[in-house]
């Protein structure tokens, strides 16, 4: 007798051994027919798998968390077997899936390009109403060696001939096409209908440039057309706010092929970038830290003391001087230590909380590059705190505090919050880490907040909470981080005297809550696709004549809000006001003041706004108290 034990605790008994899919069929036919595959005792399984002992089993329908990861990878078999069809002769190498969707790489007489991808959806949909059974079968490795060199599967069985001998491996069938993988897949193409290819490109052999280039093709599949529609429609929306056709409409920075990774910031641009460092630079004050700057290189000696150089060299720039090498700065955080040594601090001195806009750079593959969004230098809005272990919590959860403000200050209230757990590749042992990863736990317990686990994630000195926002059209970036560390003070020589005049070592948190200026500022863009808030814009208002007789009270309008603060320019051009209008419009500057001969005579200004609403004539000081109430958040 097998017993199978459902997500709802009840259980069924079974005289001999029952695949997930009779399992589902003995629960109802609706059940039956909507199973996509199982889940045995915590492992992914297809619907044919056949349970033989007691077990625990979630039947995967299309509500089930891992249902989209299924579906991926059996779109990507489907994907392969039409490439198969439509061009005889073409080799499958890999197709695993990814965010959003799957690939599939081929090896083929010519690349693919994207003037292929029509007919080959349209085979995968013909092979969608074939309803294949998917079907799989195990061999050894020699024998699918055998098997797939007999297909004129080169590649495949040169994959499988780096896999050990005494393994046996899994193939997946369906109609004339058979690929090895280790699967779950549906049970037959025809749950397979919300998909579509994406786009083409190249791709080396295993990575490797010495190798011949494979023709990848990209696509993505989703549980339903609605979902699937969705998706399409967040990529359109996602094309139109990217961040770097809009910073070239609207002149705010540019990144060229003569400093890869690295910004050239235009006057609006910085004007941008200063709204944001202000309001985080009255952040660090409000929050009781003190601003330092520290070098931007640093002898490897205080990088290989720090742990840097064991653990992420790979990803630094060095450069050298009178024999001695030295390392341009990937983080923020010896540097602070540096600076915390000087003197011997108390007990009661701490916490000592030290802020900096660290400029820092890291060696990041320029194929990872993508506009301001991944760079190779950046600013942080990056802080430290030097505490005993008993000031951690409270820290933590002051920290966490201040960061949701700040980020519903800036228009996002959707945070995740994640706590990324000790990686393989960490220093310290193992009840230093157990230590710093309770105090997180504890600091979001007291904030009342549910949080995700992510093992393995965190950085090599010490675990981390991550928090992770949702944008205008759904994305969702990691931005700011709290970490726990016990390890760097104690390797730089950070100490203080406890109340006993014991030295010992403070515990070190490193926090961010924008993270790297950069990112977040390209966030910013395409979250408001550039229609900044007032108090966020570049220029807050343009001021515009019709006639040249105009010009005197613009250029005196002009003056008087810049002395006040307001980021304003003057558009005094020879040009149409339909036309100056317009542009100004475009150019997404949230206040127009049109400039008229009656405007001039009586001392006030025609207020429009960038979304075309005429808020009417009014005088200047009333414009700037409506400005000031949009002047945005106080840190």
């Amino acid at each position: 007798m097998i017993n199978i034990t459902l997500p709802d605790g009840s259980r069924r008994p079974f005289e001999n051994p029952v695949t997930v899919a009779d399992v589902a069929a003995s629960i109802g036919p609706g059940l039956a027919k909507a199973a996509l595959g199982g889940k045995v005792d915590g492992k992914l399984v297809d619907a044919s798998f056949l349970i033989e002992n007691d077990a625990a089993l979630e039947i995967v329908t299309d509500k089930h968390p891992d249902a989209l990861d299924v579906l991926r990878h059996s779109t990507a078999h489907l994907l392969a077997q039409a490439v198969q069809r439509l061009f005889p002769g073409a080799q499958v190498t890999i197709g695993p899936t990814i965010d959003n969707g799957f690939y599939y790489d081929f090896a083929y007489e010519r690349p693919f390009t994207p003037e292929d991808l029509p007919a080959i959806e349209a085979e995968m949909q013909k092979i969608v109403k074939e309803a294949l059974p998917v079907i799989r079968s195990v061999k050894t490795r020699d024998e699918a060696v055998a098997f797939f060199k007999g297909m004129g599967e080169h590649y495949k069985a040169e994959i499988i001939e780096s896999i050990p001998a005494n393994e046996d491996l899994s193939l997946y069938s369906q109609g004339e096409f058979t690929d090895l993988c280790r699967g779950p897949h549906v049970p037959g193409t025809d749950k397979l209908r919300a998909f579509k290819l994406m786009k083409v490109a190249g791709a080396y052999w295993r990575g490797d440039h010495n190798n011949q280039m494979l023709s990848r093709i990209y696509g993505t599949a989703w549980l339903n057309d609605k979902d699937l529609k969705a998706y399409l429609h967040q990529l359109e929306e996602a094309e139109k706010r990217d961040h770097r056709r809009i910073a070239k409409q609207l002149g705010l920075f540019h990144i060229q092929e003569e400093a890869p990774g690295l910004v050239f910031w235009h006057p609006k641009g910085w004007a941008l970038w200063q709204v944001v460092e202000q309001y985080m630079r009255r952040v660090y004050r409000s929050s009781g830290y003190d601003e330092v700057r520290c070098p931007q290189i640093l002898d490897v000696s205080l990088w290989k003391k720090s742990g840097h150089w064991d653990n992420y060299k790979e990803n630094m720039f060095f450069t050298e001087s009178e024999k001695r090498t030295y390392a341009l700065k990937p983080m923020n955080c010896p540097g602070h230590v540096q600076v915390f040594n000087q003197g011997l601090h108390s007990y009661r001195d701490l916490p000592i909380r030290y802020g900096e806009f660290g400029a820092c750079h890291r060696n990041e593959p320029s194929g990872a590059l993508h506009g301001i969004l991944r760079v190779r230098g950046f600013t942080q809005d990056d802080g430290h705190v030097f505490c005993t272990e008993d000031q951690v919590e409270a820290e933590v959860t002051a920290f966490h505090r201040q960061a949701l403000r700040v980020y519903a200050d800036f228009g996002f209230s959707d945070v995740q919050i994640k706590i990324a757990l000790r990686p393989d590749n960490r220093l310290g042992d193992d009840a230093t880490w157990d230590k710093a990863e309770a105090a997180l736990r504890a600091a979001l317990s007291s904030c009342g907040v549910a949080w995700e686990e992510l093992p393995g994630e965190g950085a090599f000195y010490g675990p981390k909470i991550e928090y992770h926002l949702k944008d205008a059209i759904g994305r969702t970036w990691q931005l700011g981080t709290m970490q726990v560390d016990f390890m760097m003070p104690a390797r730089l020589g950070a100490e203080y005297v406890d109340e006993a005049s014991q030295r010992r070592h403070p515990v070190m948190l490193h926090r961010a809550i924008v993270g790297s200026m950069e990112r977040f500022i390209g966030i910013l863009v395409e979250n408001h696709a550039g229609a900044f808030p007032a108090w966020l814009a570049p220029v807050q208002a343009v001021v515009l004549n019709i006639t040249d007789a105009q010009a005197d009270w613009v250029e005196s309008v002009r003056k008087t809000l810049a002395n006040q603060g307001v980021r304003v320019q003057a558009d005094l051009r020879n040009e149409k006001i339909g036309y100056k209008i317009r542009e100004h419009t475009l150019q997404k500057i949230p206040y127009l003041l049109v400039v008229g001969d009656r405007e001039k005579e009586n001392g006030m200004i025609a207020v429009r706004t960038r979304s075309g609403e005429d808020l009417g004539t009014m005088k200047v000081e009333d414009f700037l108290a409506r400005l000031h109430e949009e002047s945005g958040p106080v840190a």
